[in-house]
């Protein structure tokens, strides 16, 4: 039988310990995504490098009849300490959440590394994260192709819409809609943040007041297209329930 060992580096999106003390983790990186085994890693001196959203050289030994990889090494490479505040952990374990759902392993994508990974970086800096986790939540979806019908209406094709889709998180026409209008700041944000650069999103954020409707757009619109994400229910208001849980 071959066997064969490779290096990689990437971030740690996903991390799970078993019963046995074993530590299953996923890795983004530019090769693609990665799962792996750190076999007694809880105990031994892999588990420090292996948490979530650290960024990690690891030496991974395959065989081809093992479902995953074994960790033989982990090196940390770089740490955003910050992730771990209670009003920025939320934003970022959302990013990680949606990156393991939308990217799949052994799709090579140098953009959806760097994607993700100037996401978190956005999330550890800027002052407001919740901005920098709805902006970079759309630029992902919208790198995996899940882009929403923002220009013509999502059920009759009608130009121009601009009423809410509560089922699909999508544009609809003031004929096809059952809801009012949303505010000009929310339908100029859902008809640019896939058009317009991080940079210039984040010199504009929406304010507060707006905010949740487009929370709700984005959360309608994953849980249709792309499927379960356990952060899905409620976005907003759960994200916010879990900082004042964690203050």
């Amino acid at each position: 039988m071959s066997s064969r060992t490779a290096n990689r580096s990437g971030i740690v999106i996903r991390r799970h310990v078993t019963p046995a003390g074993d530590i299953i983790v996923t890795l983004l990186t530019p090769q693609g995504k990665i799962k792996a085994i750190a076999r007694g890693g809880v105990r031994g001196p892999l588990s420090s490098a292996l948490n979530l959203f650290h960024h990690v050289a690891v030496q991974l030994y395959q065989t081809p009849q093992a479902d995953l990889g074994t960790v033989r090494q982990a090196a940390l490479e770089g740490a955003l300490p910050t992730l771990s505040e209670p009003e920025r952990y939320p934003y970022a374990h959302l990013l990680a959440e949606l990156s393991d759902q939308l990217f799949q392993e052994g799709e090579f994508s140098e953009t959806a590394f760097d994607l993700f990974a100037g996401g978190l970086r956005g999330v550890s800096r800027h002052p407001d994260p919740e901005w920098v986790g709805l902006v970079m939540s759309y630029k992902l979806l919208g790198l995996a192709g899940f882009v929403p019908r923002v220009a013509r209406c999502a059920h009759c094709d009608e130009a121009d819409p601009a009423h809410p889709d509560p089922l699909g998180g999508q544009l609809l026409c003031s004929r096809c809609a059952s809801q009012p209008p949303h505010s000009e700041p929310v339908l100029t944000f859902m008809r640019q943040v896939l058009r317009q650069s991080v940079r210039a999103l984040m010199e504009h954020p929406l304010e507060d007041a707006d905010r949740d409707a487009a929370w709700r757009a984005l959360e309608r619109f994953v849980a249709v297209q792309v499927g379960t994400v356990r952060s899905a229910a409620g976005w907003r208001s759960r994200l916010q329930d879990g900082l004042r849980a964690r203050a």
